[in-house]
């Protein structure tokens, strides 16, 4: 493919990617295709001869499209969103047009510097503290997942923790301290944190422990289940190092109670001493909404942590993925990450007047990323991306007060919350049990028809269904629609069991014979 057949492959790709935006809404929104179902499409192995572009364009429709989930669409209320925008998008073309590894300064000095200012002009928007800029002793780096920065900084957390233990001893002594001290080391989490932080901690090598977040407590981590949790560690012999506290969890989007957890660790784990716990916030999705001079607040204990990330992916109109990590203090992830071998020696480098992000990361090659946040940035503007984050706070509102407006068939348990509503569904008669097996019947089968696309999880116990609509296209009349089919489904799930119980009869699988009717012991 020369230029010219670039510009014209380009245009059509172009006018085919707007085309699918402009008419998302009208697509089945979850894919129904069975796994292995793209195998049977495609040929054994690539064409031995090359094939026009036009006949590879059909494919992306025929064969690409059955298998897509469509995140992009306004009937897309799962999980939490991941963003897409044209001037993202424009940020992937250059990136993959400029494409490098970029691990180092002198590969393309762009690349750096580029990532080093605008995480700073997120720094400043998000309202994290001085200690957070690079202008200071901390700073940010462009990871691509939220799981990979708290991988990360587990890492960082545990050598420095190790070190500072253990910088009184030498030689055989000292490799004795750290193998004894890593059997005993552990990470904490709340049981509202996500999974990524017990990951991290399998990788890293050390113990996880979970902190009760209960319903009393908002699913959210105080300091009197940290302070508790605290204690039986020592009477164990263990030894926290990490605790990941949470602005935004993913059931609920719970905020932890970070005055309360900086009070704890200041008795318990006083910070700024060799042996402190290190603490970082994990603001994946929520951290968005500190754009919003509203939801700063919020931030106002994080000068006494450790790090911070956020997606710009999820809901900042950034195309996937642009996960920033802030630290307050860079050199510890350089002191835990750094190697230099000959091959990556430069006078840069060396001159310690640059920085080297591949020492900020677990992998060593990395992506021109900034770009597109950049772009994103610069389009949008501070005002545009505080609208943005309010329109959508407000559809929430919208959504729970149409849930609040049928009592009858729906239980708010949580929310609205930046966007996310939380709730279950009312049985037509019985308790707990009943409740969560109809929750759980219209979930699935709202998803198994393809209208809306929602997710479901279970808290404290209680079986619930979450919807929040936040990507750029999410407007009211797509939350009424789901709205309408919640309740039709709900109507007619209970419509079901009322049906069922009323004889007093109970479903069975007869085999040979399908599903039969067992009235009084005798199957009709």
């Amino acid at each position: 493919m020369d230029s010219k057949q670039f510009k014209e492959a380009a245009t059509s790709a172009i006018d085919e990617i707007i085309n699918y935006y402009d008419t998302i809404d009208e697509r089945r929104v979850v894919s129904n295709v069975t796994p292995g179902y793209l195998k049977k499409l495609l040929p054994d192995g690539p064409p031995e001869e090359g094939e026009a572009w036009a006949d590879i364009q059909k494919d992306i429709e025929t064969k690409i499209m059955p298998g897509l989930t469509h995140w992009q669409s306004p009937n897309f209320m799962a999980f939490f969103p991941a963003s897409s925008s044209f001037p993202g998008m424009l940020g992937e073309l250059y990136s993959a047009a400029f494409t490098a590894p970029a691990f180092n300064w002198i590969c393309s000095p762009a690349v750096t510097e580029l990532e080093t200012v605008v995480l700073d002009w997120l720094a400043k928007l998000l309202n994290l503290p001085e200690c957070y800029l690079s202008t200071t002793h901390g700073g940010g780096v462009i990871h691509g997942s939220a799981s990979e920065a708290i991988v990360t900084v587990v890492v960082a957390a545990r050598d420095k923790y190790l070190r500072e233990t253990t910088s009184h001893l030498s030689g055989v002594e000292l490799e004795d301290a750290i193998a004894h001290k890593r059997s005993k080391m552990v990470a904490l989490g709340s049981e509202s944190s996500h999974s990524s932080t017990q990951k991290a901690a399998q990788i890293a090598g050390v113990r996880y422990r979970s902190i009760p977040a209960p319903k009393e407590n908002g699913y959210a981590l105080n300091g009197a289940a940290l302070e508790e949790v605290l204690k039986e560690c020592k009477a164990q012999g263990l030894e926290p190092f990490y605790l990941t506290t949470t602005l935004g969890t993913t059931a609920t989007c719970a905020v932890d109670d970070f005055a309360a957890i900086t009070s704890t660790l200041a008795q318990y784990a006083p910070p700024n001493v060799p042996g402190e716990i290190w603490v970082h916030v994990d603001a994946a999705y929520a951290g968005a909404a500190l754009v919003c001079p509203e939801y700063q607040h919020l931030t106002a204990s994080f000068e006494h942590f450790h790090s911070f990330n956020m997606n710009m992916h999820k809901w900042l109109l950034t195309n996937f993925d642009a996960s920033c990590l802030f630290v307050r203090k860079r050199k510890d992830l350089i002191d835990a990450l750094s190697i230099m071998p000959s091959y990556l020696r430069n006078e840069f480098s060396e001159s310690g007047l640059v920085t080297d992000y591949r020492d900020w990361q677990i992998p060593l090659g990395r992506r021109f990323r900034s770009l597109k946040i950049w772009f994103v940035l610069r389009t949008y503007g501070v005002k545009g991306l505080q609208e943005h984050i309010r329109k959508h706070v407000g559809l929430g509102e919208v959504f729970a007060g149409l849930i609040k407006s049928r009592q009858d068939l729906f239980e708010i348990v949580t929310g609205p919350s930046f966007a996310l509503t939380v709730f279950n569904v009312v049985p037509k008669e019985g308790g707990l049990k009943e409740q969560n097996q109809t929750t759980k019947d219209v979930y699935e089968l709202v998803n198994s028809r393809g209208q809306i696309y929602i997710t479901s999880s279970v808290i404290g116990g209680v079986y619930v269904i979450r919807v929040v609509s936040a990507n750029p296209k999410a407007e009211e009349k797509y939350l009424q629609n789901a709205f309408k089919i919640l309740v039709e489904t709900a109507e007619e799930i209970r419509g079901r069991k009322t049906t069922t119980s009323s004889v007093n009869s109970t479903v069975i699988d007869v085999k040979g014979v399908g599903e039969a009717t067992v009235v009084n012991g005798i199957a009709a």
